[in-house]
Order: C-alpha cells, then sequence, then structure tokens
C-alpha cells in the first residue's frame, strides 16, 4: 500500500463518520493524519508495524488503523460503514462543494439519496432553504453534479493506455494480428476516451463470439457498423466491421465528425488503398491521427504543409519538478541523476512557492538554502561526469496571488533563473477576475512560464474561464512561455489553442510537473497532446539543448 492510498482511506473514514453524525473528535483527526501519512518521506509500508506509532499525529487509535490497512488493504470501520450507507450518498463524496456536513443534511434533513434527485433538487431551488446552502453554492453544486454526470464513463487516454495492450492482444490472439487495428480517438489521441474502438476483419457472428461467456461484457448497441459493449470497469468498446477496405475504415473511423464534414468530398476507396492514396485523391497532404481531430489542419496543410511533429526524443530538458524541499518525493540529487541518466541535459527545479503552505512551500529562508544546495550540487555533478555538460537551474512555482501578484518580493525573484508563475488557490473566479489575476502576473518582468493557465484537473475539475486569445496575446507581448503541463490529468494548455500560440509566434513549454521520479515519464502524454496541436520542436522550450536554453534565460532576464 502506498502513502497515498492509506491516506485516501483515512480520509475516506473521516468523512464518513462526518456523513453520519458519529465522533466529530475523530473525524477531524482522520483528516489531519490522512494529510500528515500524504506528505511523509518514507512509505509507511517501510516501517516497522511497532513504530508506526511513534510518528507525529499518527499515534493511538490512528497508528492501529494503518496497521489495519496495511495488513488487510481496507479498514472494517469504513467497510461497515459504507454498507449502510446508499451508494448515491457514497458518489456524492467525488462532487466538489459537497464536504461531508452538507452531505449529512442533504440525505439526513433533504432526504435525497441520488445524485439525480439532488440536481433535481437544485433546479427546484431547494438547497437554499437549508442552513450552509446559499444561491451561489447551490449554483456551484449544480454545475458540479451537471459536469460529473457528463463524464461518467469517460477515461484519460493514459487511463486507457494501461488497458490497451491487454484488450488488443486478447482481440489479436482472437482474430490475427494483421486482422485488428485500433480506430476513433483513441488512435488520434485526444487526452479523454469514452470509447476504445477497433476495426474488425471478421464476420459479425464470429466478432460476437468471443464474448459468449460466462460473464460477457454488457451490449450496448448493435448497427449495421458493428458493435458496441460495456465492459466490467466502465469502458466501452466498439468493434467496427472491416467488411469494407480497411484504410477506408480507419480513415473514417478515425477522424472527428468535424473532420469528415469539412472534407469537400467522398474519398476514393478500392481494395488497395492505403490511407495515404486516400489523401492524394482528396488533395489534401497525408495528416497524421493526430491531427484528424481539429478540421482546420486541412486548410492549414494545404497553404503551409504539414508540420514536423515534435516528439519525446525531441526533449532536452525537464522544466517543473518539485523536490522534497516541498512536496516531491526526492531529493534534488537523485532527481539530477535521474535526469541525467535519461540523457537530458537540465533539471529546472520548481519547487512551490510560501503561500502553497498545504504544499510545504518554501520560505524566503529555505529559498537561500536551497539555492546553495543547487550550486554545491552542479559543482559536484561537474566533477562526476566530465565528459558531458550538465546543469540543474533554480526556479519556483510561485503562486500567483488574488490581486495578481507573485509569492515573493523582487529582490527573491531575481535570484531565480526562471519563474513559473501558476494560480493554486482562490480558483472559484469569474472570467473577469481570472483575467485580471493572469494578465497582471503575465506582465511581471520576473515571469518567465505561465503554470497550466486554466487550472483544469481532467474529468473532475474543468478550470477557471480565461479568454484564452487574450491570454496568448498578452504571453507573447511579454515575452511569457506557455506551459503544457504533461500531467495526464492537466494536460494545460489545451491543444486546441496551440495553433493560435504557433501564429501569434509564441512558445510552448512541455512540462512534467514531477513530483516523483516516475513523474518525468509524463512528458509523453505532454507531447501526445501536442502533437494534435501541430507543435514542432523549435518552438518547444524544453527541446533547446543546454546551450540555447541558458541563451534563452540570459535574454529573457535582460528585459
Amino acid at each position: 500500500m502506498t502513502n497515498a492510498e492509506i491516506a485516501e482511506q483515512l480520509e475516506r473514514l473521516g468523512k464518513l463518520m462526518d456523513i453520519h453524525g458519529l465522533d466529530p473528535a475523530q473525524a477531524k483527526i482522520l483528516g489531519a493524519a490522512a494529510f500528515t501519512v500524504d506528505k511523509l518521506d518514507q512509505p509507511l509500508s517501510t516501517h516497522p508495524p511497532d513504530q508506526i506509532g511513534k510518528i507525529r499525529g499518527l499515534w493511538g487509535k490512528t497508528a492501529e488503523r494503518i496497521r489495519e490497512i496495511l495488513e488487510k488493504k481496507e479498514l472494517a470501520e469504513c467497510v461497515a460503514l459504507e454498507k449502510v450507507t446508499p451508494n448515491g450518498v457514497l458518489e456524492m463524496l467525488h462532487i466538489k462543494g459537497l464536504g461531508p456536513k452538507k452531505i449529512q443534511i442533504v440525505w439526513k434533513e433533504m432526504e435525497v439519496e441520488s445524485l439525480g434527485e439532488l440536481l433535481y433538487a437544485c433546479q427546484e431551488n431547494r438547497l437554499t432553504r437549508y442552513k450552509g446552502f446559499g444561491a451561489k453554492t447551490q449554483q456551484n453544486i449544480q454545475e458540479a453534479i451537471e459536469y460529473y454526470l457528463q463524464h461518467q464513463g469517460h477515461f484519460l487516454w493514459a487511463e486507457v493506455e494501461a488497458l490497451f495492450p491487454q484488450i488488443d492482444g486478447f482481440l489479436k490472439k482472437s482474430f490475427g494480428q494483421d486482422k485488428v487495428a485500433v480506430t476513433g480517438s483513441y488512435r488520434r489521441q485526444d487526452p479523454t476516451i469514452d470509447e476504445l474502438a477497433f476495426v474488425v476483419q471478421s464476420p459479425r457472428p464470429q466478432t460476437t463470439a468471443i464474448f459468449q461467456t460466462a460473464q460477457p461484457p454488457e451490449l450496448l448497441e448493435e448497427n449495421e457498423m458493428g458493435v458496441l459493449y460495456q465492459l466490467t470497469n466502465g469502458l466501452r468498446l466498439r468493434l467496427l466491421d472491416g467488411n469494407e477496405p480497411l484504410a477506408g475504415r480507419l480513415f473514417h473511423s478515425t477522424a472527428s465528425e468535424e473532420f469528415l464534414q469539412a472534407i469537400p468530398h467522398p474519398p476514393t476507396l478500392n481494395r488497395s488503398t492505403t490511407e495515404e492514396e486516400i489523401f492524394t485523391s482528396l488533395h489534401i497532404p497525408y495528416l497524421p491521427p493526430a491531427l484528424r481531430s481539429d478540421a482546420g489542419w486541412i486548410e492549414r496543410s494545404q497553404k503551409k504543409g504539414v508540420p514536423n511533429l515534435i516528439q519525446t526524443s525531441d526533449i532536452r530538458g525537464i522544466i517543473h519538478s518539485h523536490s522534497t524541499w516541498s512536496d516531491g518525493s526526492d531529493s534534488i540529487a537523485t532527481m539530477a541523476r535521474e535526469v541525467r541518466r535519461l540523457n537530458l541535459e537540465y533539471l529546472v527545479i520548481s519547487d512551490h512557492s510560501r503561500s502553497a503552505f498545504y504544499a510545504k512551500g518554501l520560505s524566503i529562508e529555505q529559498i537561500h538554502q536551497q539555492q546553495a544546495e543547487i550550486d554545491s550540487l552542479n559543482l559536484q555533478l561537474a566533477k562526476e561526469y566530465p565528459e558531458r555538460t550538465f546543469q540543474v537551474f533554480k526556479s519556483i512555482e510561485a503562486d500567483i496571488l488574488g490581486d495578481g501578484e507573485l509569492d515573493y518580493p523582487d529582490e527573491i525573484l531575481e535570484t531565480f533563473d526562471l519563474v513559473i508563475a501558476s494560480v493554486h488557490s482562490q480558483l472559484t473566479m469569474t472570467e473577469e477576475k481570472a483575467m485580471t489575476r493572469l494578465i497582471k502576473a503575465i506582465e511581471n518582468p520576473y515571469t518567465t512560464i505561465l503554470g497550466h493557465p486554466t487550472g483544469r484537473l481532467l474529468l473532475s475539475r474543468k478550470g477557471y474561464p480565461i479568454n484564452h486569445k487574450k491570454i496568448i496575446d498578452a504571453c507573447v507581448a511579454n515575452g511569457v512561455v506557455i506551459e503544457l503541463n504533461a500531467h495526464p490529468r492537466r494536460l494545460d494548455i489545451d491543444w486546441k489553442w496551440i495553433p493560435y500560440v504557433l501564429d501569434k509566434g509564441g512558445w510552448i513549454s512541455i512540462d512534467p510537473d514531477a513530483h516523483e521520479l516516475d513523474g518525468f515519464n509524463d512528458i509523453r502524454y505532454g507531447v501526445m497532446v501536442a502533437q494534435k496541436g501541430g507543435l514542432t520542436a523549435d518552438r518547444n522550450l524544453s527541446s533547446l539543448p543546454l546551450t540555447e536554453f541558458k541563451k534563452f534565460l540570459s535574454t529573457r532576464n535582460k528585459r
């Protein structure tokens, strides 16, 4: 069990106790313990069981619960409370703005036991009659429920990627390696997936026969095109008949509806047709699957050609990473050696700033200490790897405060090689407020990169509203790079705005926002969606070689 999984169970028990009105003191202790566990530097699974209770904040009953989780993978108390809680009430825990005390009112006082009922109650303006539910709170809850319900059955591309080998392997084993081809939104690298689609060159009876098992998946749809199943994990699996030429089937099923509707005339298909030949018959340069979501690429490719899309191998350094100085899992030295092992040329450490107290944001004194450590580490690395230049850069992910100011005075900001400015608090903003706040931060002369511009979390938080064109224009005017945060739950800035950034002469920086060594691998998810926006390596900051990166920073810091 990881610390995060242990913390999740402790927090869930505390919330359930609050919902049932049980022992408020224990519920509070559990919430605090969950926070403590999540921030521990070492996995609790490596601690001797009798030593867990000696960790500050994990005494007595809390230590017993942690030992139970480690041994049994669950808490009996939690399981018991879940059994006496309606499923709809448990589902409310996923709704932003609905804490356990509010859920208790919804369930016990309003007698509402499902999200559908609660949504209807919001639409009927009934929540405002209860203590703690004002008009604004009711509106936020209604929007959060609508957003949640809208995305049920949707998965991150990264989540489907983990399932893909098993499904792809099963289909190819059943029908033959050359008879199965992935298509649809997975093939065109959409950040979220509502169904995984394959073209299967097999008669329909043979296709459906493989699922006639003791526990068959649910058949949702069957038509002249194919069949749609829902697997036990909620993922929908579409199997398209391959009774026409494979290339034609792939062409039609890969492209978005918008893309297909923008094609001036139907493609010419025959038995020997390849997808390249189909594009030729349409007088359109061949567009890889990633570019077949946005119909704009039809006209762009005809005028300017097809861009040489950025590849993961084009990334030369890691920008935006968190160490144990704030909420990361690894020391700067450990991270630097891993980046060096990956044959990359630089690492930018961007720990959280002081206002991010929940993430152990750095005080001014800690900044000086960390920068001294980085200076010492760079000297040490130069001795260890004399054959190749490598550098760790000093950075900070500075919170953009409510008034648009950055989190430190200028004399501190000027000590960094670069500054990533991001919003982490007061996320519920009007567009006017968000724009005022962001524009002021962009105009700050010390801002180098605008971090995750909308603050969104895919499938769970849509982020604050912004006018993308005005934000991009402001970044270009002020020489600020726009981050494409590569974490698979962020992928922010949205790929749809990359063409506008490029047209305006702006820069993107694909950054992993890594909090652990494995987080470096998220770079590929950023590259994946950057390809959808037509990004090339020469317009991505993290693709600059070390010498060019240093020149960029030198020029940028002389503004």
